[in-house]
């Protein structure tokens, strides 16, 4: 396996490990108060847009050329780092 195929599937994995994390939240959300409620919801929808935007970029990275795979690698990277922040900014409301 090279290690363009070994990246997208650490990021792969990465991205199964958020979406389960979401489900839980999700869940959690659930068994909120009505107003807690609300702001876990917007910061569950906040997780969804920046995990919709870290999909369409392993999708970029997946179809990449070679010629342009540092830069789409790049962007992966910054996509992963936006969607980390969120999620820590999002689970600290959870506790």
């Amino acid at each position: 396996m090279s290690n363009r195929d070994e990246f997208v599937e650490e990021m792969k994995a990465r991205l199964d490990e958020w979406n389960a994390e979401i489900d839980e939240l999700t869940a959690k959300a659930r068994q909120a108060s009505d107003e807690a409620r609300v702001k876990y919801q917007e910061d569950i929808e906040q997780l969804k847009k920046r995990q919709a935007e870290t999909q369409e970029r392993l999708d970029e990275l997946q179809h990449a050329s070679e010629a342009a795979w540092d830069t789409v690698r790049k962007g992966m990277e910054d996509s992963w780092d936006l969607m980390r922040k969120a999620f820590r900014d999002a689970s600290s409301h959870f506790k």
